[in-house]
């Protein structure tokens, strides 16, 4: 029934493996308040097939899911000795000048379900940062994880005090048109709503080795609303 929203969503397909642009506001596994979930759709796309990683629910982009238990275990070992590349690119709070800006915080899950800085507790976490482009207020930022703790990229942006847009959960502050646009007014009974009704980060970019030995990447075009929010960023920033 499910077949063809995964098939709307494939960005490329091999043998082996299947890159999709995963949408925002979709679980990647099991989801208490989701029945549909890329892994739902995945597995009646083709029953063998597992997902290598995941996104958070807010985030969109790439995600690699195998087709085999071959393709996985080789996605596997080069996820856990950190040979994939990934490439994430976000809108922080602020105006930033990073270049090759190196985080390396240990990060530990709260029982609370958030992420923390823990240097007693916490899991080794790696995060290098590049300024894309300053805007009047914000900053589009290219994030290159090499490990890949859950909410990674969020809690070493916070720590950087460049909180993701959005991300109320570590600082971040929604991303509103009234904030860089000049004469931007609301009527009278009318509420401003945020440009994203979400974090601003997107999964841009995943390379791996395939089973051939070739080198492959594979990128995910920014769905409609970060696409949104970086033209009117673009717009208004002079």
């Amino acid at each position: 029934m499910y077949i063809n929203t995964l098939k709307s969503l494939i960005l490329d397909e091999s043998e082996d493996y299947i890159f999709i642009n995963k949408p925002p506001f979709f679980s990647t596994l099991s989801d208490r308040y989701d029945s549909i979930t890329i892994l739902s759709l995945t597995k009646e796309y083709c029953s063998d097939a597992q997902i290598c990683h995941r996104l958070d629910k807010e985030t969109s982009g790439i995600l690699l899911i195998a087709k085999n238990p071959e393709a996985y275990r080789n996605a596997a070992i080069q996820f856990e000795k950190r040979k994939i590349t990934k490439k994430y690119h976000a809108i922080a709070d602020g105006i930033h000048d990073f270049k090759e800006e190196i985080v390396d915080l240990p990060l530990h899950l709260t029982s609370s379900g958030f992420v923390k800085v823990s240097h007693k507790k916490g899991k080794t976490a790696k995060t290098i940062f590049n300024t894309v482009e300053a805007y009047k207020k914000h900053t589009l930022v290219e994030c290159l994880p090499e490990s890949g703790r859950m909410h990674q990229i969020r809690v070493h942006l916070a720590a950087l005090k460049a909180s993701i847009s959005g991300d109320e959960a570590y600082g971040g502050k929604p991303l509103m048109l009234s904030e860089f646009k000049k004469k931007y007014h609301t009527s009278k009974d009318e509420e401003e709503q945020p440009i994203m009704k979400r974090f601003a980060l997107h999964a841009l970019q995943l390379g791996l080795t395939d089973l051939s030995g070739n080198f492959i990447v594979r990128d995910a075009p920014y769905p409609k609303d970060f696409a949104v929010a970086v033209k009117q960023l673009e717009k208004n920033k002079s």
